[in-house]
């Protein structure tokens, strides 16, 4: 049974639950989200595996997940970016956001979410249960792609990209 934990609005953890159930109930837990950028400034997106429980075959950032309890976010980061795409790297923290979307069949991700970036410039080898595909892309190519058809994208890439803190590599 994976679970996740559950944190208030300043990321105090309050608690844990089966993950499935958070996300039946909306929960508020904690997250991390990594995006990898290569040279150019590109960032690399997955296809999220079509038998995933939510956001099956939808694309979305590199990596996307949850700590583990009791396990500091920038370590999850780490390990999950390496489990998910096949990347050893070491994410750097830049910022947390918050945010709540109705992801269908019942489900709510409500989430304070841990955003990580790293620079990679070769080929992820993704476990195909995570990702079935994968692409880099550019900023602008990425914003026009959303906006054309925002149903082939997880909520979560929709509205950070919306975020003022987020920054594509190359843009500070």
């Amino acid at each position: 049974m994976e679970e996740v934990v559950l944190v208030d609005p300043s990321d105090r953890q309050v608690g844990t639950m089966e993950k499935l159930e958070a996300h039946r109930q909306g929960l508020l837990h904690r997250a991390i989200s990594v995006f990898v950028f290569n040279s150019k400034g590109e960032l690399l997106l997955q296809k999220r595996a079509s038998s995933k429980y939510h956001g099956g075959g939808l694309w979305t950032n590199t990596c996307c997940s949850h700590p583990r309890v009791g396990e500091p976010p920038a370590d999850a980061a780490k390990r999950r970016l390496k489990e998910e795409m096949g990347i050893d790297s070491h994410p750097v923290f830049s910022h947390t956001f918050l945010y709540r979307a109705d992801v269908g069949q019942g489900l709510t991700e409500h989430e304070l979410d841990h955003v990580f970036t790293a620079i990679y410039d070769g080929a992820p080898d993704p476990d195909p249960t995570e990702a079935e595909d994968w692409r880099y892309i550019d900023e602008v190519s990425l914003k026009e792609e959303v906006t054309k058809d925002p149903g082939r994208f997880s909520a979560w890439i929709k509205i950070i990209l919306n975020d003022t803190k987020f920054r594509f590599a190359g843009n500070d």
